[in-house]
């Protein structure tokens, strides 16, 4: 009867925890396991008391006075049968080879693990705790502390004798101590001491808030964070507080050391234990709740929590509900918090029940991440701690994480994350592939199938191909344009689609994508033939791309009529593989392509087609004669007599104009000007061309009977004939429109051609006078004669070798120089005038200089 109620409450607590989990959105801090094994055989018996941890192994004591070492999986390793009655404290020091136990019955006992020293001792009254020196393996830290009615020291002297020392008493039972480093600190009914085991002196004492809840009852928690830090936990109060050294000019009679309360706040709930973890506290809590029913107060489930310490408040970080057996029954002084500090585990101790707490990993986050559905989250996690995780693989994440997208109805989101999820695994690829054919959406993941590396099967393009042509033309042809040709069976498909168009022949997407088909096949004829039938823009890139030049040399007419520009620029940057010849002769049932092909070779090159230059003029007075005159002007090739005779039948004036000049019949083509054009301009201004008296007279004796032809001439002749010529030719009494008008701009052209005369006459006189002057300076100028000179006639130095010497030196402005007694002349006694040299050539005075300047 009582396993059968055990049962049902162990099933209601954790229903009530479930459902608390399933409410909680916030991830928790923590994760939980009971200590099993070992624990549950002796709780199942035995109740616990009291546990210490150590980074090796965990030390319980029961209220039956065993203790039991026990690995950190709960595995009993040793027993110790210390008192009938309850362990009350258990102690290690750092080592873990020293162990000290007190009972409610009043006995002591430190001893080794794993040596043969021991201390035993019984009092007269409850002990309730112990701690043993941290050091105690040392020989110089041999010490430890009890606490009943009064806190005792004890330390081993010199003969291995123990002497004990009273540290304190009077303030009630002692019943919490912690000692870390040099420091001890307990509690008693009053408050909490601090006291120096170096210096003998207690520096602090930290009096409890609420007097009004009994130390029994609610017993103070205490643990140190490091050194210096101690953490106080009574009733619903939290303090931390600080060691700090004291200034030496402070100390006087004070103790070397005080105690800072750096944080103080208060808690909803009783505290039943408190640890570490890092900058932050976790709490054990005792819970009191009113029952709505029966309005009577009942114990709740403990509560672990994380928070953050202020200076007066603090910041609840996380808070968890414990499922421990048995808590209805459990008072505040039944649960205890033990840490590790080496690797965060807090044990949660109770009479029944021994829960771990741990820090959750990466690997707890993903957990949790999946559980609630956080498929994306989880996959980031997992990428960016995949060295630190464990339990979890990124693949088998982001499976879940398509499947889930899948049953979501997301298909595109889902087939998108298989490009990064499924990487280069070809088989989970197709395994994919086959469950997206399953829910009939092959479409959704068609664009990110992989095409390189890796490559699938063929069967598995040709399934998602064959599906695109069942139902969207489009899309199909946009996998045939995108994807690589030698991913599926090339002759399947085309067959498949020549199917399709025994239904719908005209279907132009079929006919290009068919076209695409034969191009990646190398069966570039049926390619082509359907492009030009369809008038596709890609014609030319295939021929280009694949040198399908011998595939169209019958064809030249259909790529003209698509595109008479592109197709004849490729013809001609191409013509070392299709003739001039070939293309002439493919195009001559058709002579405006004809045209069109060797109009744009004249343009190129004059010459290359030199051969169809009577053949073009023809073409370009049946379908360019804009273009005839410019070719007749250009050609070097074309038979003028043929030309004459096509311009003449079809009676092209301006053409037969220039071929008639150009063949030396000028005054028939002035004649034709002035008889079929009627344009005394274009007479005057071939006459201008041609500069020939003859063809003038010819214009005047035509247009002299003609009074608009006159005024024409008279504005324009004046240039080119004598006006009075024509002027004396005008038969008396003719009326001559606008005479007066071309008679004043005929003394008008004539003034001009005066002033301009005249203008030039006065430059040419200024230039010569400049000119002149610049001369007489230049002969004004002193000549410089020294040893290198020499006479012109003698040909010996001008200077003689003895300056003493009188000589004389006659020098011109030519800069030819003389003895004197060299230059011949009729009378020495009169100089010449004249350089003799210059004369003889000719030469004006000051020639030689510009020689020389030159």
């Amino acid at each position: 009867m009582a396993e059968a109620e055990e049962q049902e409450t162990e099933s209601l607590e954790e229903s009530t925890d479930e459902s608390e989990e399933e409410e909680s959105e916030e991830e928790p801090k923590l994760k939980y396991e009971r200590l099993s094994n070992g624990v549950t055989e002796i709780l199942q018996k035995d109740a616990a008391s009291c546990m210490t941890v150590h980074d090796k192994f965990l030390a319980l004591g029961t209220h039956y006075g065993k203790v039991y070492l026990l690995d950190v999986q709960g595995n009993i390793t040793q027993k110790f049968d210390v008192s009938p009655v309850k362990i009350n404290q258990i102690s290690l020091d750092e080592s873990g080879e020293h162990m000290g136990v007190c009972s409610e019955d009043g006995k002591v006992q430190v001893f080794g693990l794993y040596s043969g020293e021991e201390f035993h001792e019984t009092f007269d009254c409850p002990i309730k705790i112990i701690a043993v020196h941290p050091h105690f393996v040392r020989s110089s830290c041999k010490q430890f502390v009890t606490g009943g009615k009064k806190l005792l020291l004890f330390e081993r002297s010199w003969m291995s004798r123990w002497k004990s020392s009273v540290l304190h008493e009077g303030e009630g039972n002692i019943r919490s101590v912690k000692w870390r480093g040099h420091l001890i600190a307990w509690a008693n009914n009053m408050g909490v001491k601090i006291f120096d085991i170096t210096s003998k002196q207690r520096i602090t004492n930290v009096p409890r808030d609420d007097i009004s809840l009994r130390p029994d009852m609610y017993p103070c928690s205490l643990c140190w964070k490091d050194s210096v830090t101690l953490i106080i936990g009574w009733g619903t109060s939290v303090k931390i507080c600080s060691v700090k050294e004291r200034h030496a000019s402070e100390m006087r009679d004070l103790p070397s050391r005080y105690v800072e309360i750096v944080s103080q706040f208060e808690t909803e709930f009783y505290i039943s234990g408190l640890a570490p973890l890092c900058d932050q506290l976790v709490v054990l809590s005792y819970v009191k709740e009113v029952s709505e029913k029966t309005e009577r107060e009942y114990c709740a489930r403990p509560r672990l929590d994380i928070i953050q310490p202020l200076s007066e408040t603090c910041e609840e970080i996380s808070s968890d509900a414990l499922t421990v057996r048995g808590f209805q029954e459990n008072e505040c002084r039944d649960y205890h918090l033990e840490y590790s500090e080496g690797e965060s585990l807090f044990y949660i101790v109770s009479p029944r029940d021994v829960v771990v707490a741990k820090e959750r990993d990466q690997d707890d986050h993903i957990d949790w991440l999946l559980e609630k559905k956080k498929y994306e989250e989880a996959l980031m996690a997992a990428e960016i701690s995949q060295k630190n995780i464990k339990r979890h693989k990124i693949l088998d994440i982001g499976l879940a994480y398509i499947n889930h997208l899948v049953e979501k109805g997301e298909y595109d989101i889902a087939a998108r994350k298989c490009q990064k999820i499924l990487g280069k695994n070809a088989a989970l690829w197709e395994y994919e592939v086959y469950k997206f054919k399953e829910i009939g959406q092959l479409k959704a993941i068609s664009p990110y199938l992989p095409r390189g590396d890796p490559v699938l099967k063929p069967l598995i393009y040709e399934m998602i191909l064959h599906e695109f042509l069942e139902s969207d033309y489009e899309g199909f042809a946009t996998l045939i344009r995108e994807w690589p040709g030698d991913l599926y069976n090339n002759s399947v498909i085309v067959q498949a689609v020549r199917d399709h168009l025994k239904r719908d022949s005209q279907n132009r997407t079929l006919l290009k994508t068919l076209a695409e088909l034969y191009t990646y096949d190398k069966n570039y004829g049926n390619a082509l033939e359907i492009y030009l039938t369809l008038r596709h823009k890609d014609v030319f890139q295939l021929i280009h791309k694949h040198n399908l030049f011998s595939s169209i040399k019958d064809k030249i007419v259909l790529l003209m009529d698509f595109d008479s520009e592109k197709a004849v620029d490729m013809l001609l940057d191409n013509e070392d593989k299709i003739s001039i010849k070939k293309v002439v002769e493919e195009l001559e049932d058709r002579p405006e392509l004809q045209h069109v092909y060797l109009h744009k070779l004249f343009k190129r090159d004059h010459h290359k087609g030199q051969r169809y230059h009577e053949k073009q003029i023809s073409l370009y007075a049946e379908y360019d004669r804009p273009n005839l005159l410019p070719f007749l002007r250009d050609s070097t090739h074309c038979p003028l007599e043929k030309a004459l005779e096509i311009c003449q039948q079809r009676n092209f004036v301006e053409e037969t104009v220039y071929l008639l000049s150009r063949m030396g019949n000028s005054r028939s083509a002035l004649k034709m000007i002035m008889e079929e054009l009627h344009d005394v301009d274009k007479a005057i201004e071939f006459a201008k061309e041609q500069d020939d008296g003859e063809l003038w007279e010819d214009l005047i004796l035509y247009s002299i009977d003609k009074p608009p032809f006159i005024t024409g001439l008279l504005n324009n002749i004046g240039t080119h004939v004598d006006p009075i010529l024509l002027i004396h030719r005008i038969k008396e009494g003719m009326e001559i429109p606008n005479l007066r008008d071309s008679l004043v701009k005929i003394l008008q052209d004539y003034n001009l051609q005066i002033l301009l005369r005249e203008g030039c006459k006065k430059i040419l006189v200024a230039d010569s006078l400049s000119l002149l002057k610049k001369m007489h300076r230049t002969q004004m100028k002193g000549v410089l004669v020294d040893e290198e000179n020499i006479c012109e006639s003698c040909l010996s130095p001008i200077l003689p070798s003895d300056a003493a010497k009188p000589f004389s030196v006659l020098v011109f402005h030519c800069r030819h120089m003389f003895h004197k007694e060299c230059l011949p002349g009729p009378s020495t006694n009169s100089p010449a005038q004249f350089c003799g040299i210059c004369s003889a050539k000719h030469r004006g005075p000051g020639s030689a200089i510009l020689e020389m300047k030159k």
